[in-house]
Formats: structure tokens, C-alpha cells, sequence
């Protein structure tokens, strides 16, 4: 009987290093505290369509990953995203056109996880809360007080605050995954029945509660009629009201987006905001993945690299070859 591998997070991390440990002959179960795929590569379905709420977009640099996205764009999950960028700095609202390709889900951002997830046995909503080792066997516990297992060797892929819970029977990799400062960032979603009078499909912002905001109908297979748009606040800004009631983020998002386009914006007839508690990473790190080789113990995410949807997905890559090759 072949003991699978587990693996813990169904982000781009979690299903990059499924993929590869699947392409070498393994098998692999996975398990999500979400009802679904993605972790910030995740969409929300609502009343206004479809809604990235978490990764805007994503590029590829890594030759390896661009190969992947290639992949990804023949298969129908990913397309091009070609946006009107706009800057605003100091008041002012200015073009910000670049050569960047930017890549999306299509037609939504967890199209891509979805399509990784393929056949793979997986239990969505069921957070793991321990992971622990029997004399020869891993094994996991669940909120439900449910154990699973045996597996041969686990993969933590989740973000450094929930991985350090999990990493009691491995201290060295507990306090690496403990010194990891991630970012919060409040989302909301704002949709409209009369299109906005702007040019703008994506803008960098400045000085202001606000870093990031998105018009989502111009990103490739999203437009449902309605004028919806994704607002990113700042970290800061999300760090000061990280307990603010979800109607009192909207509105003061919504000011701030007014106050941006210098217009008397309507009223939204849809609205929906998200706190992501751990949207990034504070700084880069370069281990690609974390192991205990001799444990069979090993953890990957975006934060073991950039802090980016490419190093999430190399961060998983690494993590299985290390496992492969220490078997």
C-alpha cells in the first residue's frame, strides 16, 4: 500500500507542489480550511458575477513559471490583461502605462487553482489543527477533532502565522516561520449600475487609505453589465482597522475612491468587503521552501520568496523536488 503525501493549503503554493509531486508518481491528498481552491488567488461569487478579491493580477519573470503560465493560457485558465494604468500621487491622477504583461484567471482568478486541483483527493472545510507523528506515520487533527492519515511526509503550505501553529514537532522550522511578519489588507467590492465616467481600469495609489484599485469588467471574461470595481487598502491602513466593522471599511473605502476620481460617485448598488489577515508578506526571504528532510516535514509559500503569485508557485516547486530527492 502506497502512504500518500499530505499536503496542507490549496493556494498556488500548496497545488504547485501537488503538480510536481503528482508528475513524479505520487499521490497526494489535500486538505483547506476553505470551502474552495485558492487561499488569495481565491474568487467570490456574488450577486455583481465573480469577484477576484485577493490577487489583482500576476506576472512572470522565472522561465520555469513562464513555461507554467503558457500552460496555464493554452489550457483557458489564464489570459493577458492589458489594463488603462493610471498613477495617483499627491492628489493627481496620471497615465502609468508600462510594458509589464499582466496575467489573470479567466474567467475568474480561481480558474487557474481549479484547474491545478484536477483529480486530487481533497477535503475542503476542514481546518488542521495538529500535525503530529506517530512511530512511523504523520497524522493530522482537525478542528472536528478528526484524525487523517498515515501519510509518508507533509507539505504546510499556508501562510507563516498559520504554518508556525502547525510546526510543534519541528522547532527549528517554528521559529523561521515565526519571525515572518505578514501584511493585512481590507478588499471591498463595489458595484454600479451606471458605468463610472473614467478612463481608468488600474490604478497604483498614494497618500491615501487606498493602494490598488481595480475596474474589474476590463479584465478578460468578467463583464456581466454592472460596473464593478476591487478596492485594495493600504497595509497600514488596513493594520489600524483591522476590527472595524465591514459596512464602516466600505464606507470609508468609498469615500476615499470619490475622492480619488474627483467625482460625486452614486451609490453603490452592491457592496462587499474582505479582510485578508495575511494578504503578504512584510520582506522577502530567499529560502524557497523550509525542511526537516529527516522529519519528511517541509513548508512552502509565497512568503519563502517574494511575497508574489510566481514565487508562491516556485516555492511549491522547490519544496516537492527536496521531497522527491530525499526519498
Amino acid at each position: 500500500m502506497t502512504v500518500p503525501i499530505a499536503i496542507i493549503g490549496t493556494g498556488i503554493a500548496g497545488l504547485s507542489a501537488t503538480q510536481a509531486l503528482r508528475d513524479a508518481g505520487h499521490v497526494v491528498q489535500l486538505f483547506d480550511k476553505s470551502r474552495g481552491s485558492g487561499g488569495r488567488m481565491s474568487s467570490k461569487r456574488s450577486d455583481a458575477g465573480a469577484l477576484d478579491m485577493g490577487a489583482q493580477y500576476f506576472t512572470a519573470r522565472d522561465r520555469r513559471f513562464v513555461t507554467e503560465v503558457q500552460r496555464w493560457h493554452a489550457n483557458g485558465w489564464a489570459a493577458e490583461w492589458a489594463p488603462q494604468l493610471y498613477n495617483f500621487h499627491g492628489g493627481q491622477l496620471t497615465p502609468s502605462p508600462d510594458e509589464q504583461t499582466r496575467w489573470v484567471g479567466t474567467p475568474r482568478m480561481s480558474a487557474i487553482t481549479r484547474g491545478l486541483l484536477g483529480e486530487t483527493e481533497v477535503h475542503f472545510a476542514c481546518r488542521i489543527t495538529e500535525v503530529y507523528r506517530g512511530e512511523r506515520h504523520w497524522h493530522l487533527q482537525d478542528a472536528e477533532g478528526f484524525t487523517h492519515g498515515p501519510f509518508s511526509h507533509v507539505i504546510i503550505a499556508t501562510p507563516a502565522p498559520q504554518a508556525t501553529a502547525l510546526l510543534a514537532a519541528a522547532p527549528k522550522l517554528a521559529s523561521a516561520a515565526a519571525g515572518v511578519k505578514m501584511d493585512p489588507t481590507w478588499a471591498v467590492a463595489l458595484a454600479f449600475e451606471t458605468a463610472l465616467e473614467t478612463p481608468v481600469e488600474g490604478c497604483f495609489v498614494q497618500d491615501s487609505p487606498l493602494d490598488w484599485l481595480a475596474r474589474n469588467r476590463s479584465k478578460p471574461g468578467r463583464d456581466n453589465g454592472l460596473d464593478t470595481w476591487v478596492l485594495h487598502a493600504s497595509s497600514t491602513w488596513s493594520r489600524q482597522h483591522i476590527d472595524l466593522p465591514k459596512e464602516a471599511v466600505i464606507e470609508q473605502l468609498h469615500g476615499a475612491f470619490a475622492e480619488l476620481l474627483h467625482s460625486a460617485m452614486p451609490a453603490p448598488s452592491f457592496s462587499l468587503a474582505h479582510r485578508w489577515l495575511y494578504a503578504r508578506p512584510a520582506s522577502s526571504h530567499e529560502w524557497g521552501a523550509l525542511a526537516d528532510v529527516d522529519l519528511g516535514l517541509y513548508v512552502c509559500g509565497d512568503w519563502c520568496l517574494s511575497g508574489r503569485v510566481e514565487g508562491a508557485w516556485l516555492s511549491g516547486q522547490e519544496a516537492a523536488r527536496r521531497l522527491h530527492e530525499n526519498l
